[in-house]
């Protein structure tokens, strides 16, 4: 009786990109054994085309083709001469590192309100007195009441809110408890359906 003998894939070839499987890798691998240049280009286009076909869902993202592309020569270990409508892409951009991102080391006072809050305030303070700085105003403020529950897990007062804001905008952002009213903790913190309808995000109290 004859033996079988079954190979296993950790004793294969590992796969450049697995997401593709395996028959791609080997038909990317034949297409580097073709010689003619009109038929290897033919069978170049046919692979990107297989390509989208797996990933329709990425049909509407920008440089969707180019993307395809340069995941053949990527799988072909950039060792492939074929003409691509897009340039070619490199081993060297591959393996590049991305740029370090700036990490702000300049800390302020409550940090749990966040650092796009605190931006936010100090684009606030440069723009001009009227009716969309106020908005911008409210957004901030009812922001800081939420971010301050989701991290104190606590009531707040509306003065306290509007003392840390006077705070963090150097004094430049005034607003007094007496004249004007946050949104209740409740609307705050607990997601509820939309009904179409928006609220204002604070009132100015009626006297």
């Amino acid at each position: 009786m004859q033996e079988r003998t079954f190979t296993y894939n950790t004793d294969r070839e590992p796969l450049i990109i697995p997401e593709y499987g395996r028959y791609i890798h080997e038909m990317v691998k034949y297409l580097k054994t073709i010689e003619d240049r009109e038929q290897r280009n033919k069978n170049a286009r046919a692979i990107v085309n297989l390509l989208g076909r797996q990933n329709t869902h990425l049909r509407d993202v920008p440089d969707f083709q180019h993307k395809l592309w340069d995941h053949l020569f990527i799988m072909a270990d950039f060792d492939l001469d074929v003409d691509s409508p897009f340039p070619k892409p490199s081993p060297e951009k591959l393996k590049a590192r991305p740029e370090k991102l700036p990490y702000p080391k300049k800390g302020y006072q409550f940090r749990y309100y966040g650092h796009i809050i605190k931006r936010m305030i100090d684009e606030a303070v440069k723009w001009e007195e009227g009716e969309l700085k106020d908005l911008l105003i409210q957004t901030i403020a009812n922001h800081m009441k939420k971010n301050y529950l989701t991290w104190n897990k606590d009531t707040v007062s509306d003065e306290v809110i509007f003392e840390h804001l006077r705070i963090l905008s150097n004094g430049k952002i005034d607003l007094k408890a007496d004249e004007y009213e946050l949104r209740d903790a409740s609307q705050l913190v607990k997601k509820r359906k939309n009904n179409g309808h928006h609220k204002k995000n604070y009132r100015k109290k009626r006297n």
